[in-house]
Formats: C-alpha cells, structure tokens, sequence
C-alpha cells in the first residue's frame, strides 16, 4: 500500500504526524483530496474547513482547521493551520452555543467544529 508522510500542525502545536494514506481538506479552490504520489501543491484553507487524514492503519483523524495552507511536496503533505482542533478534543454543547453568535467567522468556526466531532449544525 502506498503512504506519505503527513503532519497536522497549528501555530502553538503539532495535532498529528505520520504516515498516511490519503488527505481531505477544503481550500478556498474548493475541497481537495491528495493521495501518495501527488502532484506539488499549495492551497489555502478556508476558515471553519475540516481536514480528514486516513492513517496507514486506517484510521482517520479528523481536525476543524481555521485557516492556513496545505503544502504538498515530493516529502508529504504538510497542513499549517492558524487553529485547528482534532475532533476528540471539540466541546460540542460548546461548539453548538457559539452557533447563535453574530460573528459570522465564529460561527464558521462552529460550524467546522461540529462537523470534525461527527454532529450536524
């Protein structure tokens, strides 16, 4: 079976690494998938997106992510979030309550969250 290197990091910490058998992420292009052996890339994650990472072991790992980049290179894949939470960690009564805020970007964010930890909006 093929795989790739891949790490999830936000700017105060690293999520996840190792390796894996495909990446699901949202950019501002639209949703992208990125198996072993793709193509270079670089895309922007959109605020409130969600990153889906199936382990070699076939396990997935899911994240709300906020904003940054995917980096894809001959090395892995490479996702540089502003924030992201893994879906074990969200607080959905949490994440519902911030639905109702006014701020749309908080409510992404709410949206996103709710999403990763497996719930509907």
């Amino acid at each position: 079976m093929a795989e790739m290197t891949v790490q999830l990091v936000a700017v105060e910490r690293r999520l996840w690494s190792g390796k894996a058998t495909s990446v699901v992420a949202q950019t501002t292009e639209g949703e992208i998938g990125i198996l072993p052996g793709h193509e270079p890339v670089l895309g922007q994650l959109v605020e409130g997106g969600v990153v889906r990472i199936r382990t070699v072991e076939n396990d997935l790992v899911t994240a709300a992510v906020h904003g940054g980049f995917l980096s894809v290179t001959g090395e892995g894949v490479s996702v540089l979030a502003e924030d992201a939470e893994l879906a074990h960690e969200i607080d959905v009564e949490e994440a519902r309550s911030a639905l109702t805020d006014s701020d749309d970007v908080a409510r992404a964010r709410a949206i996103a969250r709710l999403r990763a930890a497996g719930h509907s909006a």
